[in-house]
């Protein structure tokens, strides 16, 4: 449980909070490359408490802005995309993909560049990687190191989608975070794996025991976590999970699986987006697999659980469903009954009337790294792996299961043991 104070730390994120100033450190998903065509429509993005346009300019190149216009404020979004910048529909003036104002057609034109070059335009550094444009929205002159993860160099077959959930971002980290509800929540859904190859997918065993043990080893970037269930015939079931702080869960898979990959970011103090990241390190993603992402979800992939519905229809739960055997009654894809979950608990969760439990030691460790790196970014200090020298490209989750006995610190998720029970 945390106090009144620790829970607004945490949550808020807006500028000039604690929260959101440390998460500015870091370089965040901001919108699917796929989503901005050269020369076309801008899009609008909030992120952090603040409105930016992204837009792509003819030549390829993306700019990112702070949408209000630095002549009278209007939204760049309106703007028009032409010759690597955008030009402001309301009196005509243009910022490059730079961050450059090059021309003000209002101002006389003997005056006009002199003018033009001293307006200032908050314009950030942008990276495009795994089909995602990423932006940092620090302070620091020279940007941080970019996570090069093994996903950003995923086949083209590779899935990213996003759903825009009404919860701030701590929850959504949080379900992402707790292996103790695979279970139970999902227990009526399929979990990634299962659909091709039925009951000789692991995931089963989620089911067999619901009150994993949790062992952790900390790391630069975050914590390795293993959710280990043991099991009648005298094995462990592992879901060795990595997470990179502040944002991303990597979700266990079995070895030569596809894999999936979870990042919360705050659009504000109650909105978040949830990228989902589905790849496969091996080759390209099973028909099967793909149907199971897709299935029981919109088509938009900026915004693909916009059905799920509300409070005010209780996100379409059918209790007949339930009655006849379902568990949740939620009839869609299984990540909506992660979504309406974390939206049941309002905008912001009021983690003062939480009763925790043993299976809550992964939540309990998250808050306690985020509130203890509040303290150093405080400090002037980097978080998170900012300053350090991993190998992000190594970071792989790993569902496998082994006989009692076997450290599972001793497995690499890149290249684990097999293990075939008699």
């Amino acid at each position: 449980m945390l106090t009144a104070a620790e829970n607004e730390v945490l949550t808020r994120v807006g500028p000039g909070t604690r929260m959101g100033e440390m998460l500015r450190e870091f370089w965040t998903p901001a919108l699917r490359g796929a989503a901005i065509e050269a020369d076309g429509a801008p899009r609008r993005v909030r992120l952090l408490g603040q409105n930016f346009v992204a837009f792509r300019a003819s030549d390829g190149r993306v700019g990112f802005f702070d949408e209000a216009c630095p002549h009278r404020c209007a939204s760049l979004a309106l703007a028009r995309n032409e010759e690597n910048g955008l030009r402001c529909i309301f009196h005509g003036w243009k910022i490059d993909v730079s961050g450059k104002v090059v021309d003000c057609p209002s101002e006389p034109p003997e005056r006009r560049a002199e003018f033009a070059a001293r307006v200032p335009v908050r314009h950030y550094p942008v990276r495009e990687a795994g089909g995602m444009v990423w932006v940092y929205l620090g302070r620091r002159k020279t940007p941080p190191r970019f996570f090069d993860f093994e996903f950003h160099s995923a086949p083209a077959e590779a899935i990213v989608r996003c759903a825009v959930i009404h919860g701030n971002w701590l929850q959504g980290f949080e379900g992402q975070l707790d292996s103790a509800h695979l279970g139970m929540l999902h227990k009526s859904s399929i979990a990634p794996g299962q659909a091709r190859r039925g009951d000789n997918s692991l995931s089963r065993f989620s089911q067999a025991n619901t009150s994993p043990r949790f062992e952790f080893l900390e790391t630069p970037y975050g914590f390795r976590e293993a959710a280990l269930r043991e099991l009648d015939d005298g094995t462990i079931y592992a879901r060795i999970r990595e997470v990179v702080f502040p944002y991303y869960s990597f979700i266990p898979g079995e070895h030569g699986e596809p894999r999936l990959v979870v990042v919360v970011v705050p659009i504000d103090d109650e909105w978040s987006a949830h990228w989902y990241y589905y790849m496969n390190p091996f080759g390209p993603v099973p028909d099967a697999y793909r149907q199971q992402m897709l299935w029981g979800t919109g088509e938009n992939s900026d915004d693909y659980a916009a059905d799920r519905g509300g409070a005010d229809n209780i996100w379409h739960q059918d209790r007949r469903a339930m009655k006849a055997g379902h568990w949740s009654g939620i009839m869609r894809n299984f990540t909506y009954e992660d979504f309406i979950i974390e939206e049941s608990m309002g905008p912001i969760a009021d983690r003062t009337r939480e009763y925790l439990g043993t299976s809550d030691a992964v939540i309990v460790r998250a808050r306690r790294m985020l509130l203890d790196a509040l303290d150093r970014h405080g400090e002037g200090k980097l978080p998170f792996g900012l300053d350090g020298a991993s190998d992000y490209r190594r970071i792989r989750a790993l569902a496998i299961r082994f006989p009692r006995g076997t450290n599972w610190l001793e497995i690499d998720p890149l290249d684990p043991p097999k293990f075939q029970a008699a």
